[in-house]
């Protein structure tokens, strides 16, 4: 099975990272957003800001979640500038992912004393042949 998004993948982590090693963890999440944001231009990618995102229950619309990024309208991104991230924040991001349409997220928090934390998940629906 071949990795999702391989190459953009690889430059949100290479952003991140970059970002990080200019700001470490001083800075409010509005920083890292803008610095976000302004990286992946650079690089290339389509960045929507807080984009209205379609959350959905048995194949109906209940509800929009807004996430802090969307790359080229297929990645989402949640920021966080927080010591930790808590099991509520993971679960919180888990469920946006998995009641929306997309099937790659970022959970990126900047916060961290010892680096920047990233998390990637997938969610993709198994159908049966």
């Amino acid at each position: 099975m071949a990795l999702l998004y391989p190459q953009e993948s690889y430059d949100i982590r290479g952003a991140s990272y970059e970002i990080y090693k200019v700001f470490r963890n001083n800075h409010k999440e509005i920083v890292y957003h803008r610095a976000l944001f302004d990286e992946l231009l650079r690089r290339g990618y389509n960045i929507e800001k807080n984009k209205q995102i379609a959350v959905y229950f048995n194949n109906k619309k209940v509800g929009v979640y807004i996430p802090d990024l969307v790359v080229n309208n297929s990645i989402f991104i949640e920021l966080k500038c927080k010591p930790f991230i808590t099991k509520e924040d993971l679960n919180q991001f888990w469920y946006y992912l998995k009641n929306s349409n997309y099937q790659l997220g970022f959970l990126i928090n900047f916060g961290a004393k010892d680096g920047v934390q990233i998390m990637r998940r997938i969610y993709t629906v198994q159908t049966s042949a």
